[in-house]
């Protein structure tokens, strides 16, 4: 049996990280608050003219790597505590940039986590990633990609292996019933484990 190999490369589209040696192509003034839990990453303005090209760079080197695909991550800065008056049509029109740059360089590209944004950008982006749409309830938040044949990816972190297994008939049939894909998986993402559904 052959298999496919079908590569997405994940990036930050919304946030940097004081460890990544792009960090000096953002203007000063673009850089916001710090992010809860994750040391040393902090909220962009996205209206800014020097992030949108820090994306654009992004996508060059995943074209470069080899990428089939990208997802970026945190776009849905004005939904959080940023340090930027964000509206909604700015987070709209920037992620709508993202998903023009990537088709450009041949990227497909997934919105990720931006749920209340997928009815508007369901038709901009191939695929969607969440996580925990199970445990949150908002997997049929996600019906806009499935009812256009996208694929949906999600990922559920359970508090321990122990209880993996036990969320698997749960989770399995909604995400069955919905049309979507979901993995179990620890938070660690270390690979010690995983279940699959479907």
């Amino acid at each position: 049996r052959s298999s496919v190999l079908y590569v997405v490369c994940y990036f930050s589209a919304g946030t940097i990280e004081d460890w990544r040696p792009d960090i000096l192509q953002v203007d000063e003034s673009a850089i916001g608050r710090p992010l809860d839990d994750w040391p040393g990453e902090r909220w962009l303005d996205i209206r800014a003219e020097s992030v949108l090209e820090l994306v654009k760079t992004r996508l060059r080197v995943a074209e470069q790597a080899g990428c089939d695909a990208v997802e970026p991550d945190n776009v849905d800065g004005y939904s959080n505590e940023t340090g930027f008056s964000l509206s909604r049509s700015d987070q709209v029109r920037f992620n709508t940039e993202i998903a023009q740059a990537a088709h450009k360089r041949g990227l497909a590209v997934g919105l990720k986590n931006a749920t209340d944004l997928i009815s508007t950008l369901s038709s901009e982006f191939d695929f969607a990633v969440t996580e925990q749409c199970h445990e949150y309830d908002e997997c049929e938040l996600t019906n806009p990609f499935t009812e256009r044949g996208k694929p949906v990816f999600n990922a559920e972190y359970p508090v321990d292996r122990a209880t993996g297994p036990t969320l698997r008939d749960e989770y399995c049939a909604e995400a069955n019933r919905l049309g979507i894909h979901t993995l179990v998986l620890p938070l660690e993402l270390d690979g010690s484990w995983r279940i699959s559904c479907g």
